[in-house]
C-alpha cells in the first residue's frame, strides 16, 4: 500500500490527498485513500486529518470554504491498510454547511471529525500580530542540515522523508533540548516544492502540517526530546480554524505554546502566519504524554 506513494515525499502527500470516490451513496458519501510510509508503522495523524477534510470538501459546493474542524483520534492507523472515509452531510444552510467524517480501517473507526464550511462573506477583520524579531527561514538550518550524518531510521525520516521543510527558530528537540525548558517555540515551514493552485489542496495540506510540531512546546517545557527513553505520546484531539487563505508552498511561521500540562496530558495552542504577517490559521491539540520521572527536567 505504501510503496506506490514513496517516489518523493511531496508526491506522497499529493497521492494521499487524491482520494477515490467509491460512488457508493446511502446516507453517506464514501471515499478511500492510501497511507504514507512512516518508520513506526502508524499512520501520521496529520495525514488522516487532511484526508478527512478533503473527503468533506468533496461534498460541499465550491463556494463554501472550510473554516473550522474538530477531530478526535480514536485508534492508531496501520500504514499498510487503506483508509475508508464516510462523510455524513449533517447540515446545509444558506451560508454554512456541516459535515461529519469518520475514517475507518477494517471497519473500525480511527478518527472522528466534524468540519464547518461557510460561503465567503465580508465583515469585521482583526488579528494578533506576528511576533517581531524572528530570524528569517533562510538564516536557519533545515532539519536535513541539522540531522545530516546521523545513522538512525527516524532521524533519516525527519531529514528526508517529510514533504515539508521544517526549520525551528530555536534549536529543535529531535535529539536533545538545549537551553532553558520553556513552553513555547516557533517553526518556519513550507512544502519542499510547488503545489497546484487548488485552494482546497492548500487548506488540507495546512491541516497536515499543523500536526507535525504542535505538541513540542509540552516536551520542551519539561526538557523532553523525541528520543527520550520511555517517552510515550499520542495525539488525542485536534482543532483548527482557517482564518485567511495562504499558500503552503510559501514560508509560514508556526508560533506555538503550551498553557497547561496535567494528569499525563498536555495542551498546545498554535498560530500560523504567512511570511508577511497575515494570520492564516489557529490550532489547538491535546496530547497524552508519559515519560519516566528521570527523563523530565521538571
Amino acid at each position: 500500500m505504501t510503496d506506490e506513494i514513496r517516489a518523493t515525499p511531496l508526491e506522497g502527500l499529493l497521492t494521499a490527498l487524491d482520494l477515490t470516490d467509491t460512488g457508493a451513496r446511502t446516507n453517506e458519501d464514501i471515499f478511500t485513500g492510501p497511507s504514507q510510509w512512516m518508520p513506526q508503522g502508524r499512520v501520521f495523524g496529520g495525514q488522516v486529518l487532511a484526508q478527512s477534510i478533503t473527503a468533506a470538501m468533496r461534498t460541499v459546493d465550491e463556494e463554501r470554504v472550510v473554516h473550522s474542524m474538530h477531530g478526535y483520534f480514536l485508534r492508531p492507523g496501520d500504514i499498510d491498510k487503506p483508509i475508508t472515509f464516510a462523510v455524513d452531510r449533517i447540515h446545509d444552510g444558506r451560508s454554512f454547511a456541516t459535515r461529519r467524517t469518520q475514517a475507518y480501517q477494517d471497519g473500525i473507526p480511527i478518527l472522528s471529525l466534524i468540519a464547518s464550511f461557510q460561503t465567503e462573506d465580508e465583515g469585521l477583520d482583526h488579528q494578533i500580530d506576528m511576533p517581531a524579531g524572528i530570524p528569517q527561514p533562510e538564516d536557519i538550518p533545515s532539519t536535513a542540515e541539522r540531522l545530516a550524518g546521523i545513522d538512525h531510521p527516524v532521524a533519516r525520516f525527519w531529514a528526508t522523508e517529510r514533504p515539508f521543510d521544517m526549520r525551528h527558530v530555536d534549536s529543535p528537540i529531535y535529539l536533545s533540548v538545549e537551553g532553558e525548558p520553556v513552553g513555547h517555540q516557533a517553526v518556519w515551514m513550507k512544502t519542499l516544492g510547488a503545489l497546484p493552485d487548488d485552494p482546497n489542496l492548500h487548506r488540507a495540506a495546512l491541516a497536515y502540517a499543523s500536526d507535525y510540531t504542535i505538541l513540542e512546546p509540552i516536551y520542551r517545557r519539561h526538557g523532553i526530546a523525541w528520543v527520550t527513553p520511555g517517552l510515550k505520546t499520542a495525539s488525542l484531539d485536534h482543532a483548527m480554524w482557517w482564518h485567511r487563505f495562504g499558500r503552503v508552498d510559501e514560508w509560514m511561521l508556526y508560533v506555538q505554546e503550551s498553557p497547561s500540562g496535567h494528569g499525563g496530558r498536555g495542551l498546545s495552542l498554535g498560530r500560523i502566519y504567512s511570511r508577511d504577517g497575515v494570520l492564516l490559521a489557529s490550532v489547538a491539540q491535546e496530547g497524552m504524554v508519559r515519560v519516566p520521572a528521570s527523563g523530565r527536567a521538571s
